[in-house]
Parts: C-alpha cells; structure tokens; sequence
C-alpha cells in the first residue's frame, strides 16, 4: 500500500504526540516515586506486542512500519533517560531539546564586545533563539574522568568541549572517546596550545597558540574545529584577525557558568535565557568542591528546574 507524503505526516504528528504522552505519564510517575525515595522504583510494564508484531519488532511493510519503529526508539529512549536521572541523582530527567533549526540563525558580535576589525568572527555569550535550549560547554581539559563520559552518554546530554593542548596531550585517548561517545557526537573545538593571555601577546604569538591548536585538533581527532574562545574570555583585534586566519568561524563565550556547588550569572537578573552558553571546567576534587558529576548534577537542575533543555551547540552555530 501506498502512504501519501501528507498522510505520512499526519501520522507521525499523531504518533509523535501520543509518544510524547506516554513520556509525559513516565515522568510524572517518576516524580510521584522520588516523594517517596525509599519506596521500590515504579517502573510502568511494556506495553504487549500489538497485532501484526512479534517481540515489538513492527511487520508492518513500508512507511507505516518504520513510523511505528521510531516511535517506539524513542519511547525506549526517554525511559532510559528518566531511569539514567534516577542513576546519577538528578531530581528531574532532563528535558528533550526540541528539533534544531532548519536554518541556523545569524550570529553577530554581542553589544559591547566589538572591536574596530570587519569582517571579524562574531563573539557572543547567548544564541539567537526563541526556543528554551542552553548550551552546555566544558573548557581546557586538565581533569579527565571516566564517570562523566557514562554519566553523559547515559543521560543523552549533548556538550561542546574547547580543548587546551598543554592539559590534553597527556591522554588524547580520552578525548577521542569523549568525540565518539555520543550517537551525535562531542564537538572539540579551540582553547589554544597554553592558556595564555592572548591581549598580552603580539599577533604572531597568538596565532601560533590559535593556528597550532586548530593544526592539533586536526591531527589528533580528524576535524579542524570552526569554534574558538580565549582563555579567561580575553580577546582584542589581533586574536580575531589571528583566529579568522586559521579557519575560525565564530567565539562562543558565556552568559553563566557552572560548578559543583553554585552558578554564577553574567546577567544582572541571575538567571538563564533562551540561547544562553553555560561555561564549566574539566576539574575535580583537587580543585573544586566535587567532582564533574556532582557539576552535571547541579546544573542540570538548575537547568531543569528552570524549564530549559540543553541542546547541541553546533547545531545552531
């Protein structure tokens, strides 16, 4: 039988939103068991096969078949996710970023952040969006826990890494399986060869610790990075003009950033915003006040708490 586009349309919609109640139920079950954390977990039984199935696996020839597959795939995911929350000590599962945009908006400079350059690449702390999605991002690299790989893939949170070679280089195995431990993957982008502060260079010192990062990425895990940000957020022309030679489309700063026990806002209403970069660190005990999963905890909380989902930063950028 032959499914017309517009009927095959119509019937994802209706599928997608029966899936999205059937979320919706798990996870108002769920709240209901965290008020009563030392009860047994309830979790709902699987639905039976329909008729036309064997084991859930969909018989249906062609479109319909297929429709039915990804619905159930992403029913399966969102239960992995609520019972992935409840594994790692998230109050909430976190929320499912809607789909990206179709066209990529356009990214200028932030107010106050120009320089007397055109043509340079913008830098900007918020995204132009109006859906409520932040970014999350992971900056240099120094602490490098195995925990926070399965506790991401675990709870599907897409992240950004802007990698320092000097922290890095003593195992880039970890961050080639970080880059390939998602089904999307994790970006790694540019935070120069040595952390330096780049205004108290000349240009020719910052574009060998911009150009050298962008050459190391390349080599070490295959894909010149188009993203950029300078250590402390510190930049002047000469960075711009530095970066912009060697490949850089854009530097993402942040509008907040996160640790294992607080968040720090540079907004004045301490808050987060549709589009907004969250910056944290690769560290851990040794320098801060937890580890890198008690730093997921908390923001994603916060994030959650607030209504956002976190969505991939590369895809809007």
């Amino acid at each position: 039988m032959v499914i017309s586009a517009h009927l095959f349309r119509r019937t994802l919609g209706a599928a997608l939103a029966v899936a999205a109640l059937a979320s919706a139920a798990t996870a108002c079950s769920d709240a209901g068991s965290d008020a009563d954390s030392d009860g047994p977990e309830r979790v709902a039984p699987a639905p039976a096969p329909a008729a036309g199935r064997q084991g859930g696996r969909a018989q249906e020839p062609g479109s319909a078949g297929a429709l039915n597959a990804y619905v159930e795939r992403v029913r399966a995911q969102r239960a992995a996710r609520v019972l992935a929350a409840k594994k790692w000590g998230l109050a909430r599962p976190p929320l499912e970023a809607p789909a990206p945009p179709a066209v990529k908006p356009k990214i200028t400079t932030r107010k106050g952040f120009e320089t007397d350059g055109e043509g340079l690449p913008p830098v900007f702390t918020t995204v132009p969006t109006k859906q409520k999605v932040v970014f999350l991002t992971i900056d240099d690299g120094a602490e490098k826990d195995p925990e926070l790989l399965r506790m991401m893939t675990d709870l599907r949170i897409p992240y950004s890494a802007f990698l320092s070679d000097y922290v890095v280089k003593d195992d880039y195995g970890y961050f080639a399986k970080m880059q390939k431990s998602q089904e999307s993957g994790v970006a790694l982008h540019n935070h120069t060869l040595n952390h330096r502060y780049l205004p108290g260079l000349s240009y020719k010192q910052q574009k060998r610790e911009i150009c050298g990062m962008q050459d190391v990425i390349e080599k070490r895990f295959g894909k010149r990075p188009p993203l950029f940000r300078p250590p402390y957020g510190n930049y002047n022309e000469d960075t711009l003009r530095a970066a912009k030679s060697c490949g850089v489309k854009a530097v993402p700063l942040w509008a907040s950033e996160a640790f294992p026990d607080h968040m720090e806002w540079r907004e004045w209403d301490r808050d987060l915003h549709p589009g907004d970069i969250v910056l944290t660190h690769f560290r851990g005990k040794g320098d801060w006040k937890g580890t890198m999963p008690d730093m997921i905890r908390r923001v994603m909380n916060v994030i959650t708490a607030k209504g956002y989902a976190v969505a991939k930063l590369e895809d809007y950028v």
